[in-house]
Order: C-alpha cells, then sequence, then structure tokens
C-alpha cells in the first residue's frame, strides 16, 4: 500500500469509492510477497500489482465487483493441472488476495493510517480475512492507540498485541484467532500489515563506490546516509537526491546515530586512521549487515587490530569483509550490486548460489 498511497489517499480524501486488493498468502514461487497491493479507482484508473501482470484483469473485475457490493471478497489464484487454461499465476505458485470497498464511511481508520504511513510513523493496519467475523473489519494499531474494531473486544484485545509485536518487527502475515481473541483457536484470520519507518543503511566514505551503494540502497527502499570526515567528498551533490550526506568522523557519528536489527552498514572508507574505531562502535551495536571494504590483507589486518582492541571473537563474527558476494565485479556500480546482493541474501537466508544449480522452489518461505 505504500507504493500506491498517493492515488489511494487522494480519493480517500475526495471521499471517492475505491476497491482494494492485497495479497495476504502466497505459496510457492509466487511473484509479490504479503502486502502487494493494487487499487481500482473512480474512472476505472489502476494503480499498484499483485501478481506482476498473471492475475491483475481478473483482480480489475473483482475491484469494481466489490465496490458494487459493499462485499469484500477473498480470492485464490493458482494452476492446477486441471485448469492450465483460467486465470492464474505462470509461475506455478498461488497468491489468495483480499478485495475490498474502502470509503470514509466504511473505513474510518483508513485515512490515519495513510496519513501515518504518508509520515513515515510506525503504525499496523488489521484486516479480517476470513472466518465469522466481518470480513474487511479492520483495526489500526500504533505503539500508542488503537482505531477501529474487528467484532469483539477479545479479539481486538488479542490482535493488538500480536500487531504492535509485528510492529517492532516490521513483520507482515495472516494471524488466527478465536472469534474472542483465543489464541489456541483459528476460526478467524486476521492479516497484520505493519507499516514501520523505512530501514537505514549507513554508508561511510564518500567515494564513488559509495555514492553508487547509497544509489541501489535508496532504490532497495533504505533510508541512506552518507558519512565522511573529509567535507570535500562529503558533498550532496556527489549522492543521489534523498540522500543525506554527513560530513563528521564516522565513528562519532554513529555513536550518536541510533540503529536496530533492520540497519545495515557499510564501512568503504579503506583507512585504518577510520575503519578502526568505526567498526569496534559498529560491531557492538544492533544491525542487520555490516560489511566493510578491503583486500583479504587488509581484512586480515583490520581484524587483528579489532581483536587487539578488546572485540570478542562473536562480535568479529559479525563482519562480512570483504565485503559483497563473488560477482567478479570491478565498476563502483557493479561493486554495488555484489554488496546489495549479499544484502537480501542475508535478509531471506538466500545461498547466493546461482538458480540454475539449486533445487526446490524459487521464492522458499523463509523469516527474515
Amino acid at each position: 500500500m505504500r507504493d500506491i498511497l498517493p492515488a489511494i489517499g487522494r480519493w480517500y480524501g475526495a471521499g471517492l469509492p475505491f476497491g482494494l486488493a492485497t495479497v495476504v498468502e502466497v505459496s510457492r514461487s509466487a511473484p509479490r510477497a504479503p502486502g502487494a497491493a493494487m487499487a481500482v479507482g473512480p474512472g476505472e484508473e489502476v494503480v499498484g500489482s499483485v501478481s506482476g501482470g498473471c492475475v491483475e484483469g481478473a483482480v480489475f473485475e473483482l475491484a469494481r465487483d466489490v465496490v458494487t457490493s459493499g462485499e469484500a471478497r477473498l480470492e485464490t489464484f493458482g494452476y492446477s493441472d486441471e485448469d492450465a487454461f483460467a486465470v492464474g499465476l505462470t509461475c506455478g505458485g498461488e497468491i489468495t488476495l483480499l478485495v475490498r470497498p474502502v470509503t470514509p464511511e466504511r473505513n474510518p481508520a483508513f485515512g490515519a493510517v495513510a496519513d501515518s504511513v504518508a509520515a513515515g510513523e510506525p503504525v499496523t493496519f488489521a484486516t479480517v480475512t476470513d472466518g465469522p467475523a466481518p470480513r474487511g473489519a479492520a483495526l489500526a494499531v500504533w505503539p500508542d492507540r488503537v482505531s477501529g474494531t474487528l467484532g469483539t473486544s477479545g479479539l481486538d484485545a488479542a490482535v493488538t498485541a500480536d500487531a504492535r509485536g509485528e510492529l517492532a518487527l516490521g513483520a507482515t502475515g495472516l494471524r488466527h484467532y478465536g472469534p474472542q481473541g483465543q489464541r489456541r483457536e483459528d476460526s478467524v484470520s486476521v492479516f497484520l500489515e505493519s507499516f514501520a519507518p523505512p530501514p537505514r543503511m549507513l554508508v561511510f566514505g564518500a567515494i564513488d563506490y559509495a555514492a553508487a551503494v547509497a544509489r541501489i540502497g535508496d532504490f532497495l527502499g533504505y533510508r541512506v546516509t552518507v558519512c565522511d570526515a573529509r567535507p570535500v567528498f562529503a558533498t550532496p551533490r556527489r549522492f543521489p537526491a534523498g540522500v543525506e550526506v554527513v560530513a563528521q568522523w564516522p565513528h562519532n557519528y554513529l555513536r550518536d546515530t541510533d540503529t536496530d536489527a533492520r540497519t545495515v552498514i557499510c564501512v568503504l572508507t579503506h583507512d585504518p586512521k577510520f575503519d578502526v574505531p568505526l567498526l569496534q562502535e559498529a560491531l557492538r551495536r544492533p544491525a542487520a549487515y555490516i560489511g566493510a571494504m578491503g583486500s583479504r590483507r587488509t581484512h586480515a589486518d583490520r581484524a587483528r587490530q579489532l581483536a587487539g582492541a578488546g572485540l570478542t571473537e562473536h562480535e568479529l563474527s559479525r563482519l562480512r569483509s570483504p565485503v559483497g558476494l563473488d560477482l567478479g565485479a570491478r565498476t563502483p556500480e557493479e561493486v554495488a550490486v555484489s554488496v546489495a546482493a549479499e544484502i537480501v541474501a542475508l535478509r531471506w537466508g538466500g545461498s547466493g548460489a546461482p538458480l540454475t544449480t539449486t533445487e526446490g522452489a524459487v521464492h522458499p518461505h523463509r523469516s527474515s
């Protein structure tokens, strides 16, 4: 929904009804993850995508139908041997969509959720997809408040607790409850869609490689900051618009900056006087990825200095160095692809091997 927010926020603000289709469950090699969304608004305007083109035509009709009927629907698309000519996913996967009508009258919490997403404020939007509770009923959960209801106070309480846990992780997915929120039952399915602020990417060393890494980090949805102690290099004109550029000693900047379990740290200064104090700080704080550029000899020297500074073997094991996957990269842009590939592989548990050499599902279900 974050990608289509400008359009649907405009429709909602004008009081215009629209149909919103959201991927709530996937299996096998589905092309889009849970949370992918498509909306059909006034004048049959379409924004977003739920499958990359396989089922959008059918979803368009569904979205129009739910606006007319006022009733949310749950639909599953996927091929079987018996219906090879039906609408489905050519990749062989399966997706389940919640398709619902949205208006200010039906969805009074939707506007506040849209405002929070646009402002980068954390919020989870919980929607009933199946079961005895009203399909399409929604509950918006912030760290300090809630809005809406799923039908019963017990269900609201259980979902609120889970939604705040998912929000801390930036996680999205289905949860199952009893009609009163009982955790041992699964008659009610609720889709929890978390909108946490974008994760941060901290790039240290304002060199050409940093500019390329900053570009790809911005492309992947990170909030990117580039930091270098040398003002002559730390200039905004050398980096993409929207990338924050800071002229400060790297370890001092990191010491005063919050990081969390989603933060990516790329150390590209390639200079011990910057690298060693910076990595001492980085390896002792929360982060999803800490990578450092340099040759194997540079890495060995740096590791010895860090060990001499008191870092433990466990702390040193968090360092990805030399940075990136072995792609044979040469140019700054190629190196940036290598670094991004390693970040993605580490996030989802990928092997980094060519898919032609692996077996099983291309998109296996893994926890991030």
